[in-house]
């Protein structure tokens, strides 16, 4: 009981004496001498209460020390490396002194402000400073691709390799022969990155045309011309042409009339402006192989001609429909005499392939039954019929056609007869021999008009009509 009675009685002593205290503090009434006296006095029997007093006054007085030493020496002061402030309580915390100084706190520089007064929280530079607009950058986190307008998506078409190149234009050329469309051919090669190969085209199809007809020669010539300036350059197709030079040894292998052929296509390609003027000049001198020399020859012999470069046009010759109707008619007579001499097959088929008029040959059909009507024996009559059957087995002439030509000597017979009193017997009996060998068909056979009577065998058929 005694002790709870003294610490009830020195709990308000306490609080009166650290009342008393800040109110000293607050005069400035301490003095440093009172530490001597304290230090004194805590060897004797203080009670707990006093210990606390006792540290509370001296941590005031080493805050009322720091604040007039800091005043005093505001401006020589420094901060230890260690952080601690000379005279400061140990217990504090470091480096958290002068939390509002801007100075620097290592001792160094000459108190200027941070990054040329650019710095600091909502500052958006130095003054003056022009800030231009920056680019988004697609690897940054928030970029927004929505955001950046419409995107547009580019085709990247690889580079042909020179492997490649020619199992991708053969089949361009050889449809190119068959339609003749040059604007077609141009907007394949732009779908096609030919890149540095590009020459590679002119050389595969003039390869290709030489193995041809003429009239594939004819118009690789106009698709040069067409694309040069366009897809091609005269230094394309010079390189080419260069290269099919030293190339004819293999391609004489395959096209014997090479040299003559590809002679003939650089004549036409300097008249077509395809070619440099001096393409020739540059190879005077050096050539060594024979087959080259052979066709810069024929170039230079087509090009010192009376009509220059304008009879080049033709160098190719007419072909197809293009050439008149009275040619054609001559050529195929001309075709059908070599064969009654002859009696070549092959040879035959060979010149009507190279008319190059299959819509026309059922004027080959007519041509052939007149010369059976206007000859003697039956030489002619087999032969016909055999060279007939050929075209047809081989579909060198067709259905359509045949029936055109045969229908043509009908219309005509009447007149015929004229000329040839024996027409319609003949005419029978060449009929009769087509559709045995299956040359013809049953309604073309019946369709074969008779002399304008119908005749009996004799009085006893039984009224038969002679077939």
């Amino acid at each position: 009981m005694a002790t709870q009675v003294d610490g009830w009685s020195s709990a308000p002593q306490a609080d009166e004496a650290v009342a008393v205290d800040h109110q000293a503090e607050a005069r400035g009434t301490y003095s440093d001498d009172d530490d001597g006296l304290d230090e004194a006095e805590v060897n004797g029997n203080w009670t707990p209460q006093e210990k606390a007093l006792h540290e509370a006054r001296l941590k005031a007085k080493a805050k009322r020390r720091l604040r007039r030493s800091s005043s005093r020496n505001s401006q020589s002061e420094s901060i230890s490396e260690s952080g601690e402030t000379p005279g400061g309580d140990p217990h504090a915390v470091k480096g958290k002194v002068h939390n509002n100084d801007r100075r620097s706190r290592t001792g160094k520089g000459r108190g200027l402000p941070k990054k040329g007064g650019a710095g600091g929280k909502g500052v958006w530079g130095a003054p003056g400073m022009v800030y231009e607009a920056e680019e988004p950058d697609v690897r940054d986190p928030n970029y927004d691709e929505a955001a950046q307008g419409d995107t547009v998506y580019e085709t990247v078409v690889p580079e042909v390799e020179e492997k490649e190149l020619e199992k991708m234009v053969n089949p361009i050329v050889l449809e190119y022969f068959e339609h003749g469309d040059t604007k077609e051919v141009e907007a394949l090669l732009k779908e096609l990155n030919l890149g540095q190969h590009k020459y590679e085209f002119t050389s595969v199809a003039v390869s290709l045309s030489l193995e041809g007809k003429a009239s594939h020669r004819e118009l690789t010539s106009r698709l040069l011309s067409d694309l040069s300036g366009k897809m091609l350059t005269q230094e394309d197709i010079a390189h080419a042409f260069d290269k099919m030079l030293k190339e004819l040894p293999d391609l004489i292998l395959d096209t014997p009339e090479a040299p003559q052929m590809l002679g003939q296509f650089i004549a036409r390609g300097i008249a077509d402006h395809v070619l440099p003027m001096t393409f020739l000049d540059t190879y005077k001198g050096k050539v060594d192989c024979e087959h080259a020399r052979v066709a810069l020859d024929r170039a230079a012999v087509l090009l010192s001609m009376k009509k220059g470069m304008i009879g080049l046009d033709n160098v190719w010759g007419v072909g197809g429909g293009l050439r008149p109707v009275k040619h054609l008619v001559k050529k195929m007579n001309l075709l059908l005499k070599e064969y009654l001499i002859s009696g070549d097959v092959s040879e035959a088929e060979h010149c009507l392939r190279d008319l190059e008029v299959p819509h026309f040959h059922h004027e080959l059909v007519y041509e052939a039954i007149m010369m059976v009507l206007e000859s003697n024996g039956d030489t002619a009559t087999n032969m016909m019929m055999k060279l007939l059957q050929s075209f047809w087995k081989t579909g060198l002439i067709t259905v359509d056609q045949m029936n055109r030509g045969f229908q043509r000597v009908y219309d005509e017979l009447q007149e015929i007869s004229l000329d040839v009193p024996h027409a319609h017997q003949i005419m029978e009996t060449f009929v009769d021999l087509c559709y045995q060998e299956s040359v013809i068909t049953k309604q073309l056979r019946d369709a074969c008009p008779s002399r304008g009577r119908k005749r009996f065998v004799s009085e006893g058929d039984g009224g038969l009509i002679k077939n």
